[in-house]
């Protein structure tokens, strides 16, 4: 049988309240989670930017955009583990 891929797109905000180190290390968890699990197609930092309302809050949070191809089982695990992590405000997973 082959293997089924899905092509996805992932979105999240990362507190700033971590601090510098503490933001980067939080990208890097993701990264290398999506990565061990899939591949990422492009990975891109948008940086800090303002929110249109407050969220816990806090009027700004630091933006991450992943595409990745993964096992269609992958993006609910990765779900999960964005709901269980300190410091990801919201975040975002579709099929494209």
């Amino acid at each position: 049988m082959p293997k089924v891929k899905g092509s996805y797109e992932t979105v999240f905000i990362v507190d700033l309240s971590l601090g510098e180190e503490g933001v980067a290390s939080v990208v890097e968890k993701f990264k290398a989670l999506i990565e061990a699990n899939g591949t990422v197609t492009k990975a891109d930092e948008w940086g800090k930017r303002r929110f249109a309302y407050p969220i816990c809050d806090q009027n700004e949070g630091y933006y991450v955009l992943i595409e990745f191809e993964s096992a269609p089982a992958f993006p609910a695990e990765l779900d999960r583990v964005y709901r269980i992590t300190d410091g990801i405000m919201r975040s975002l997973i579709i099929a494209k």
